[in-house]
């Protein structure tokens, strides 16, 4: 591990699950603290915004304010406001993120037949009980009126206190071909959501890690971006998806508490 400047830190799985810190985190990123390691928590929550994530962990002892937070939605606005400048946006989503959507014009179901008020970009967040029949079959006939359709990410599950919970990921490949369409993923795996940690960590791709319990969109997307990838068998961690992945992780650890370790940090 000689040579990594800065890590990057999935929050769900990793840190927590259901919002209370997992055995060992708190003192292992403490450790990461004292060690001068530049630090950004990566993350594709939909249901809180990056303060309210920041006031959650640090009411778990993690030594974290909002500047160390990365969050899907926050990426996804600045994707809105660059692609989609002034666009009719309408959101779907368990939770609110409103507050981390800053510059995007938000609309509710269009009903106007001319257009006034329909959905110019159908924006997926995080599946719960807003993924309801009569809503997915609306944003449908959006898409099929022209809409265009972003997903903050495609997970497919997330773990929880009472086991796995389905994601947006159960959804969306539904959704896109019976549309015909294909939705720009904004929030892990893709690139663009890595590049904006390194830009905002300062550092190049190869002095970079990135410690996650999803294999594909955390660690394998991480070093297909040059990252080194650090897998960690907690959360949503399974070792039948482990075996069937498409490539293999630079590291693989028992859980965060192991990190600092592997860092030479004690």
């Amino acid at each position: 591990m000689k040579g990594i400047r800065a890590v990057l830190i999935d929050i769900d799985g990793v840190l927590t699950v259901s919002w209370k810190a997992l055995p060992g985190a708190v003192a292992a990123m403490a450790r990461l603290r004292d060690g001068g390691l530049p630090l950004v928590l990566v993350t594709n929550t939909t249901s809180r915004t990056r303060a309210a994530v920041a006031g959650r962990l640090a009411g778990e002892g993690f030594p974290v304010d909002v500047d160390d937070i990365l969050t899907a939605p926050a990426v996804t606005a600045a994707y809105l406001r660059a692609h989609h400048p002034q666009a009719r946006c309408r959101l779907i989503n368990t939770g609110d993120v409103g507050e981390d959507l800053a510059g995007v014009t938000l609309v509710g179901e269009g009903t106007d037949d001319e257009g006034g008020d329909t959905p110019e970009v159908i924006v997926l967040g995080g599946a719960g009980a807003a993924f309801g029949y009569p809503v997915l079959n609306s944003a449908f006939r959006d898409l099929q009126r022209g809409a265009r359709l972003v997903a903050m990410h495609r997970n497919l599950y997330w773990r929880t206190a009472d086991g796995l919970d389905l994601d947006t990921g159960a959804f969306l490949p539904g959704l896109e071909r019976a549309a015909g369409v294909e939705a720009t993923v904004t929030g892990k795996p893709a690139p663009e959501f890595f590049a904006t940690a390194l830009a905002h960590l300062g550092v190049p791709a190869g002095e970079a890690l990135m410690v996650g319990d999803d294999i594909e969109s955390d660690v394998l997307a991480a070093q297909r971006c040059g990252i080194t990838g650090v897998l960690v068998r907690t959360g949503k961690y399974l070792p039948e998806t482990h075996r069937a992945a498409d490539g293999t992780p630079d590291q693989v650890l028992d859980s965060f508490a192991d990190l600092p370790g592997l860092l030479g940090l004690g």
